[in-house]
């Protein structure tokens, strides 16, 4: 059975990588020309290809030497998205206002760090389950809260109030971060060949996202 390794993919590998979140909607044409659309995954999945941001030898070789300490597709890791890694959008830097988790009750103790995506037509709540350790700070109704009021599992995203601490009913929970996406490679094979790498042929190396 496989696991989750705590590891994160060469981040310079993955600052070069491709790749995005990808989403499965069946789409049926009725007879009167019109479209029916129905939406089969509740979340997205991201997928991104590793092998563009091997850019020398030494790079291709510490992929090898990741995906061989991985066993391949048994085991997770950490990846960061190249484009969304943190609470807030990419030219800026995580503010402990940027997303909310969460409304206090008196009795709650324990919130899911999560991100929201939308705008005047829709959203999106997505679960973060591999924030990034120390980066996590937390406001309560627009106060910063200091580090001791809280605790952050960096391995399932949730922050937990320490005794005496707990949000009082009402009050709005917020939090900013930066985070990793879990992934595994889709692959139980990497071909390389270095005649074709040599001439610039870069060998496809899939990740996809592993859902909680």
């Amino acid at each position: 059975m496989g696991g989750f390794h705590e590891v994160r993919f060469p981040l310079r590998l993955a600052l070069g990588a491709s790749g995005g979140p990808v989403r499965r909607t069946d789409i049926v044409n009725l007879s009167n020309g019109r479209e029916q659309r129905n939406q089969r995954w509740r979340d997205s999945r991201r997928r991104f290809d590793g092998g563009s941001g091997v850019k020398s030898l030494a790079d291709l070789y510490a992929v090898l030497e990741f995906f061989e300490a991985r066993g391949g597709q048994l085991y997770g890791f950490r990846f960061r998205d190249p484009l969304d890694w943190k609470s807030c959008a990419p030219d800026r830097s995580p503010s402990p206002s940027d997303q909310v988790i969460g409304s206090g009750n008196g009795v709650t103790s324990s919130f899911d760090l999560v991100k929201t995506y939308g705008d005047s037509g829709g959203r999106w709540v997505r679960r973060i389950v591999k924030p990034v350790e120390g980066t996590v700070a937390v406001s309560l109704d627009g106060t910063v809260l200091p580090a001791s009021t809280y605790g952050v599992d960096a391995v399932t995203g949730t922050v937990a109030f320490a005794a005496g601490h707990i949000p009082a009913a009402g009050a709005t929970i917020r939090a900013g971060f930066e985070f990793d996406v879990p992934v595994r490679f889709e692959t139980d094979r990497i071909e390389i060949n270095l005649a074709h790498f040599n001439a610039g042929r870069i060998p496809a190396i899939p990740l996809t996202e592993i859902l909680a």
